[in-house]
């Protein structure tokens, strides 16, 4: 009873490909489309990422509903259609609570939000959506070796297409979790600093972490350097993903890297770089909440196999499949 009871749990969960698709639905898409469709001082609230949860969730419980459907092979009775609908709206549902976790502490973007509304509101709609599935469901097509190289070829892609959307979703996720940016500046270095004072001078007020920021289009990977009156060199902490969109009108300013005066008092900053216009900034480090502020200092590599590892289950899964398939030789 058990087993079986296991079986069907392995027929509804959908597959990689799925998992990829709502990955890139629910996350990486709303951030950036929102970003290429407002001004660059807006960030998304929780409460538009958590719609767009809502309205991928009777799709998913439409595709896993007829997965169920085909892989079962029961008659279109009543109860038949019932355990569909219920394998698919709670499938749907973990796939929701999971994403509302994510936003609720990997990348708790700024505003509030109606957590039981949406929760409510993405099981409903799963409901519809798997007992559309379950009418729909058609007998599944043998495939063969088409169908194993259409799933590497597609897990590639999406492995590919992963890897280049994390660094951006980082990226912005930092964006749209900042709850405090002051815009105090301490001092600044070249041509079109923000800072009224003499350049590359700093005078900070106390002891702490503070932030060095590029100015407009300066390069975010320079070679800056914060020294104390007595010569001593204070070391600063490169960011492997720089947040921006901080600033005003005037001038938009990007986190590129940050460190920790010993004490308060003068200082100096010097950047090197190829750009002879480029100029940076220090101020406040900005206040992010969630796993996504500790994932800008993450290596570049490690971001990129976050965002691969969809589209490269599906390629071992397709894998798998032509393992399975190639005949053993007999000794």
């Amino acid at each position: 009873m058990i087993a079986a009871a296991w079986r069907a749990v392995g027929r509804a969960c959908p597959g990689p490909v799925v998992l990829a698709v709502w990955a890139l639905a629910t996350v990486p898409a709303p951030l950036v489309l929102f970003e290429g469709t407002h001004r660059w001082e807006e960030h998304m609230e929780v409460s538009t990422a958590l719609w767009w949860t809502v309205g991928a969730a009777p799709v998913l419980a439409a595709v896993v509903a007829s997965k169920w459907t085909r892989r079962t092979e029961q008659p279109r009775t009543i109860p038949a259609a019932a355990a569909a609908v219920v394998a698919a709206t709670l499938v749907s549902s973990a796939f929701v609570a999971a994403t509302m976790a994510l936003y609720g502490w990997g990348i708790p973007l700024t505003g509030a939000a109606r957590w039981r509304s949406v929760l409510l509101g993405s099981i409903a709609l799963a409901i519809c959506g798997a007992a559309v599935g379950r009418l729909l469901a058609r007998r599944p097509v043998q495939g063969g070796q088409r169908s194993t190289r259409r799933g590497l070829v597609a897990g590639g892609i999406a492995a590919v297409a992963g890897a280049l959307l994390a660094q951006t979703t980082v990226q912005l996720g930092a964006e749209g979790s900042t709850v405090r940016h002051s815009p105090v500046e301490y001092g600044a270095v070249g041509p079109y600093a923000p800072s009224a004072g003499e350049p590359g001078k700093l005078t900070l007020p106390a002891a702490g972490p503070y932030a060095i920021y590029a100015v407009g289009f300066a390069p975010r990977d320079p070679d800056c350097r914060v020294t104390g009156a007595d010569g001593a060199v204070v070391p600063a902490r490169s960011l492997t993903i720089a947040p921006g969109d901080y600033g005003s009108d005037a001038a938009s300013l990007a986190w590129i890297a940050s460190f920790d005066a010993p004490l308060p008092g003068n200082y100096s900053l010097s950047c090197r770089t190829l750009d002879p216009e480029a100029s940076y900034a220090v101020g406040e480090v900005p206040q992010i909440r969630g796993a996504v502020g500790a994932l800008l200092r993450w290596p570049l590599a490690a971001i990129w196999l976050l965002g691969a590892l969809p589209g490269l289950l599906i390629v071992a899964e397709a894998g798998g499949r032509r393992a399975g398939r190639v005949p053993r030789r007999r000794g």
